[in-house]
């Protein structure tokens, strides 16, 4: 099997200046990767993406028809968490994103067939792309800093759920109140999980969509965020009736598993200011809601493989928890238990189903558990990562 082999700011690759539509800066991250953020920051009631894309000295950019996309797999993702990628076929994901990114269909098509995936095609009824009034047209205006998050989306919903259908749902409008009509839109639509790569900072706004996020029997992911402990918790992501998911450094690793996790230092996490704790988060150090509940690999600098040609020039690394959510909701595809799930109850109930993060942090909280990693649950990767589905 192909391993993840790491990139760096020096590491050779061939590459092809794509759209410059992402504005922000680039930021290295600690092993010196440079890396921009697919979405800006958002105006006010507005929510941004949590992808994160890796970025050439250049510019954005992608890698030019490579023998080898770089970046993890699916069949990485399989082996490291276990999954058995035979189930799935009867369950529906969700993806809810702003915007319309008109190629999603075709490269979701090149990225299945490159890891040699069956198509997922509109053709078949594995596919379907609707509005947030659930029609195939008007589609929202197109945005390429989403079209990556949806690509992303897609592809590891693909990676990870490959018998899967896919229902992207895509919101007029990246405002708290169109991806929420989004959601229930879903909701109605069949979708057996739902997964929501965006957020922004938990405000009594932002709280009150609460309710557009309860649909029992559905597990609902949702990406913690991308700034670390100091940014504060992030709105959906504490909701107590999601699955809120934070983010690993996943490498290769001369033990049992063959892979070693560590906090990602990005991840989100933290105590809500505003949602009561659950009855079955039972963590010190929060009086409320604690976010993560789970995690999966986020780290751009151990980032995934992405196909986008809508302002980008193909094959891309990405990363952010944007990446962990849809894997997660995958994972709850392939447990096939979402009709009895409704809120990350279950994961709390089975622990053991689960690999244990235990080193690292995404800030500093004093060395408490809301930021550092700690044998058992702590807030940047919940209680771990997938040891196969057990615990969904």
């Amino acid at each position: 099997m192909r391993r993840f082999r790491v990139l760096t700011v020096a590491t050779t690759v061939a590459l092809s200046v794509g759209m410059g539509a992402l504005t922000t800066a680039p930021s290295a991250t600690a092993s010196g990767i440079r890396v921009k953020r697919a979405c800006d920051a958002p105006a006010p009631r507005h929510a941004t993406c949590f992808a994160l894309v890796v970025d050439a000295a250049d510019g954005i950019s992608a890698q030019a028809a490579p023998a080898v996309p770089a970046g993890l797999h699916p069949a990485d993702l399989i082996s490291a968490y276990r999954l058995d990628i035979t189930k799935g076929a009867t369950q529906t994901i969700a993806i809810i994103d702003a915007f319309d990114n008109p190629n999603a269909e075709a490269d979701l098509g090149v990225y299945r067939s490159t890891f040699g995936l069956a198509p997922c095609t509109t053709a078949n009824g594995c596919f379907k792309k609707v509005n947030q009034n659930g029609l195939a047209a008007p589609l929202p205006p197109t945005n390429t800093n989403w079209g990556l998050e949806i690509a992303l989306d897609l592809d590891m919903a693909s990676a990870v759920c490959p018998k899967c259908k896919i229902l992207l749902v895509e919101a007029d409008t990246n405002s708290f109140a169109n991806l929420a009509l989004a959601v229930d839109r879903a909701a109605t639509m069949g979708a057996t999980e739902i997964s929501n790569s965006y957020g922004g900072d938990e405000t009594a706004f932002t709280a009150s969509f609460g309710a557009h996020y309860n649909h029992p029997g559905i597990p609902i992911t949702v990406s913690s965020g991308d700034s670390g402990y100091a940014a504060g918790p992030q709105s959906p992501a504490s909701y107590s009736t999601v699955t809120a998911v934070g983010g690993t450094s996943l490498k290769t690793a001369a033990n049992a598993r063959g892979w070693k996790e560590t906090v990602w230092s990005g991840a989100g996490s933290g105590c809500s200011k505003l949602i009561a704790k659950p009855a079955w988060q039972t963590n010190a150090g929060c009086s409320k809601r604690t976010i993560a509940d789970v995690s999966a690999v986020a780290d751009p600098s151990t980032g995934v493989s992405v196909y986008d040609t809508f302002g980008f020039g193909g094959w891309l690394v990405v990363g952010g928890t944007s990446a962990s959510a849809p894997i997660i909701a995958g994972v709850y595809a392939l447990a096939g238990n979402g009709a009895s799930i409704n809120d990350a109850s279950f994961a709390y109930s089975h622990p053991t189903k689960l690999f244990d993060v235990k080193r690292g942090n995404n800030g500093s909280c004093g060395g408490t558990l809301l930021c550092t990693a700690k044998v058992g649950y702590d807030g940047p990767t919940g209680l771990g990562t997938p040891k196969g589905s057990g615990a969904f």
